[in-house]
């Protein structure tokens, strides 16, 4: 069962109803932005003294991209993926409801983030991804040696 629904582009598409309201409710507080992960990390880099922007919007190539996390000076780029949005090899896994919805959802992002890491390397950046299962001082590691500060 799907609700159809006209996107910004005037384009219809499906979603799938939700299964309750509670499941309704717990996709409604997924975020794009601060999610746990992502500001423990930031807590953790600016108790280090490390400054960077956060979401920073930037448009390479035609291409737009966000990263969570970015240090302009340096050319470093931070994402922190969450382990179902972005299919971790350990902790994702497919939809066993909805997967005519799921599954080409999933692949999206997944070539999204192909896209991201290739736009930015190609223009010079590093990028990191960290996903949300690691630990806060792996993280912090990860970004740190990406930084050129061991």
């Amino acid at each position: 069962m799907a609700e159809g629904f006209e996107d910004s582009e005037g384009l219809s598409t499906e979603h799938p109803i939700p299964l309750n309201e509670g499941r309704a409710r717990n996709m409604r507080a997924n975020r794009r932005v601060d999610s746990k992960p992502e500001v423990r990390l930031r807590k953790a880099l600016h108790g280090r003294g490390l400054r960077f922007r956060k979401d920073y919007r930037m448009d390479i190539g035609g291409v737009r991209v966000r990263p969570d996390i970015v240090f302009t000076r340096r050319k470093v780029a931070v994402f922190v993926d969450g382990c179902f949005w972005h299919v971790c090899p350990l902790h994702g896994r497919q939809p066993t409801r909805n997967e005519w919805y799921w599954t080409p959802k999933l692949s999206r992002n997944v070539e999204r983030d192909r896209v991201a890491d290739e736009v930015l390397t190609e223009a010079g950046w590093t990028v990191v991804r960290i996903w949300e299962h690691e630990t806060p001082d792996t993280a912090i590691k990860t970004v740190v040696a990406a930084l050129g500060r061991v």
